[in-house]
């Protein structure tokens, strides 16, 4: 199964033009999640490797069990070494941004943000640092800091055949490419092609790559998206079922031999997909309502105690026993 794992059809787009080249590599910037909306991940699975610049670091963590080659690293790109606010938006990764007005843009969706001081360094140094020879594209999607990205790339030794850009805010009716684009005509390369979000740009010396950039936007249901294969145990033709089935299988086998600062992080990030915050009605729902015979116990409103009660570890057991041969179904 084709599977396009991008925003936009961008890996699909970058296939036609890279497709002959077995190994590559690419700088992607603002890299995001590893695999969900990600333009580079097609690219490694073909072999490719190359730098990803994510600052939230719970993704750029992430990357580490999907694409142990690549070299990740949780800082900003900028215009200038530093330091820098960034803002996180909770929930809405994809909005996070060093640009306070695009942060607060995202409160439109019901989302926060936190602000913390991140260290900021130029493109060419985070480039010379991961030891990169010539690069076949650069990816950059930062949510309005693009200017101060390209800002920091010296075009004299780090010259990218391909530059894509996300050239459209999508909480911004018109494109804001004028206030960057300077930048990349100056540095001898031409625009090409758009696809409705990003804006693609050819070095003047590759422009013999221009013939393979597609002449008009591929429609969204010529290929098949990660998005449309759903959640592994909800779809029954999820490409990994198979392994997510036997995966869910043995985590429920292996509860009650986790740490508790495990079954903590479990129970988290459960919370965090479900869009829900640990409360004394959360608390006491996990606890689950089979008899207590034992000492009256209160609902402790802190997760790490909770883990630690003897209500929430009988818990972990009830459900393991079903799945690790202690209670054998017929």
């Amino acid at each position: 199964m084709h599977l396009s794992y991008a925003q936009n059809l961008e890996d699909t787009h970058l296939e036609l033009i890279f497709g002959d080249l077995a190994a590559g590599t690419y700088v992607d910037v603002g890299g995001g999640h590893p695999v969900a909306d990600n333009v580079s991940f097609y690219f490694y699975l073909k072999g490719w490797r190359g730098l990803v610049v994510e600052p939230q670091a719970g993704l750029a963590a992430a990357y580490r069990g999907v694409r142990p080659r690549d070299r990740v690293v949780s800082d900003l790109a900028g215009r200038a070494d530093g330091e820098i606010d960034f803002h996180i938006v909770d929930g809405l990764h994809g909005l996070s941004s060093a640009v306070r007005a695009n942060a607060d843009s995202a409160q439109q969706y019901g989302a926060s943000y936190r602000t913390e001081k991140r260290p900021v360094r130029r493109l060419s140094r985070l480039i010379d640092e991961a030891g990169l020879g010539a690069i076949d594209f650069l990816k950059i999607d930062v949510e309005g800091a693009e200017a101060d990205v390209l800002g920091g790339i010296d075009f004299a030794r780090h010259r990218p055949r391909v530059i894509l850009v996300e050239a459209v805010n999508p909480n911004v009716a018109e494109g804001d490419w004028a206030k960057w684009e300077p930048l990349l005509t100056a540095a001898k390369y031409s625009f090409v092609f758009f696809d409705n979000l990003n804006r693609f740009y050819l070095a003047d010396e590759h422009a013999g790559l221009r013939a393979k950039f597609p002449a008009k936007l591929m429609l969204w249901h010529e290929v098949g998206h990660l998005w449309d294969a759903g959640r592994v145990l909800d779809k029954s033709d999820h490409p990994d079922r198979a392994l997510g089935e036997v995966l869910a299988k043995g985590l429920m086998a292996l509860l009650p031999t986790l740490s508790d600062a495990q079954v903590v992080a479990l129970i988290e990030a459960g919370l965090a997909t479900d869009k829900k915050a640990l409360s004394i009605e959360v608390a006491t729902a996990l606890i689950g309502t089979a008899e207590w015979p034992g000492t009256t116990m209160p609902t402790p409103a802190r997760l790490a105690d909770l883990v630690a009660t003897d209500r929430l570890k009988a818990a972990l057991g009830r459900i393991a026993c079903m799945y690790d041969g202690g209670h054998l179904l017929t």
